[in-house]
């Protein structure tokens, strides 16, 4: 890993939880109102819409928005599906904001204070910078910048998106390793010029169903996140 000054780390489901996460805020917020969803499906049915949605933006059908309100145009079209047409406004932004507080994998805040002795450390995310400083705060991730597509004005898998990351820390573009636990990213990563790690998460959509290896040839593969941190020498 000689060279690697900095690294970059894909958030949703490499970093958190979203899928437990969301499933539980919808719960709080709409089980008080009379909702009896099967809340993980609720959560599943609502990240799946979200490649389709990145889509419309990275195609240029549309002009580029902040997740926030990406994820509020995928609520809505789910709506229907769970019986939600009558709930309010107010309702719906608070659960929107679910995506803001989601908790990070058990090894996830003490492998990134690791990681930081030796490099420098930010998300290179589709989400918002408001949305990655909350998780951030919620969660101590001691990231150095919030970086990703809201500085890039594009979403991933668009492989400025993982360069202007690099420039941004003002680093070449093989100074900086992105880390996921999807081997797409990782494949546009390369492409784009970074190194790349691999951090399994087998539970990420439900038990065993996560990538549990790379699919892509990677610099490194780890297990977990202190895997990770172990083999990178900290």
């Amino acid at each position: 890993m000689e060279g690697v000054k900095a690294l970059v780390f894909d958030v949703f489901g490499t970093v958190v939880d979203w899928r437990t996460g969301v499933a539980r805020e919808a719960k709080n917020i709409l089980s008080p109102l009379g909702y009896s969803l099967d809340w993980i499906a609720f959560a599943d049915a609502w990240r799946a819409e979200y490649q389709p949605a990145m889509e419309e933006v990275r195609s240029g059908r549309i002009p580029f928005s902040r997740l926030d309100v990406i994820h509020r145009g995928m609520l809505e079209r789910i709506r229907p599906r769970f019986g939600l047409q009558k709930v309010e406004e107010p309702v719906l932004q608070e659960l929107n904001l679910a995506w803001h507080r989601l908790d990070g994998w058990p090894d996830s805040s003490r492998a990134l204070h690791r990681l930081r002795k030796r490099f420098l450390l930010a998300p290179c995310s589709n989400g918002n910078i408001s949305l990655m400083v909350d998780l951030a705060r919620r969660n101590d991730f001691p990231w150095d910048a919030i970086l990703g597509a809201e500085i890039a004005g594009d979403y991933k898998p668009k492989l400025r998106v993982y360069q202007v990351a690099a420039e941004a820390l003002g680093l070449r573009h093989e100074q900086v390793m992105m880390v996921a636990a999807h081997s797409n990213d990782l494949e546009a990563a390369a492409k784009a010029g970074l190194r790349t790690a691999h951090v399994a998460r087998p539970d990420e959509f439900g038990p065993g169903t996560g990538e549990k290896g790379p699919t892509v040839p990677v610099d490194v593969a780890a297990a977990s996140f202190d895997d990770l941190a172990t083999k990178l020498g900290v």
